[in-house]
């Protein structure tokens, strides 16, 4: 049962950050195919004056990924939240470049690690890798929300 679970929780993860599965997306509307879409000035905008960009969504995902990797390996950790929410704002071309790359590297990394044997053994890291999908696929809606108002 353990397999079956870790193969469908990496196929819909694969669906959320990078390829369609006809899951739950449309065609085209992964993370890493929405990103690539959007320029550094589209990812500094607020979507609105009490709003995150686009820029801090993707970097808080990353964020999110690193700790649950952290819990995940059973490493202490304790998370600063709000840190990219209130610090995170306009972005250069390169800071964008560099947020979308630390992003690929935390998923590539957390993949690595939820393909592990045993991993799921126990609920708490059941319920950690299905974090992981719900938190992205809530900011990907976000993301793709706020590009409706940009385009």
């Amino acid at each position: 049962m353990q397999k079956i679970f870790q193969s469908a929780l990496l196929a819909v993860l694969d669906e959320t950050f990078e390829h369609f599965h006809d899951f739950y997306l449309d065609e085209g509307t992964s993370l890493f195919e929405t990103l690539e879409t959007i320029s550094a000035a589209q990812a500094s905008l607020p979507v609105s004056k009490d709003c995150a960009s686009i820029a801090a969504h993707t970097d808080h995902i990353r964020y999110f990924l690193d700790v649950l990797e952290q819990e995940l390996l059973g490493l202490p950790i304790e998370p600063d939240w709000m840190d990219i929410w209130q610090n995170r704002r306009q972005v250069t071309q390169s800071e964008w470049q560099s947020i979308k790359y630390n992003l690929r590297s935390s998923y590539e990394r957390i993949l690595k690690l939820l393909k592990k044997p045993g991993l799921f053994d126990n609920e708490k890291n059941v319920g950690r890798a299905l974090s992981i999908l719900a938190h992205s696929a809530y900011h990907l809606g976000e993301i793709r929300q706020s590009l409706c108002r940009f385009r």
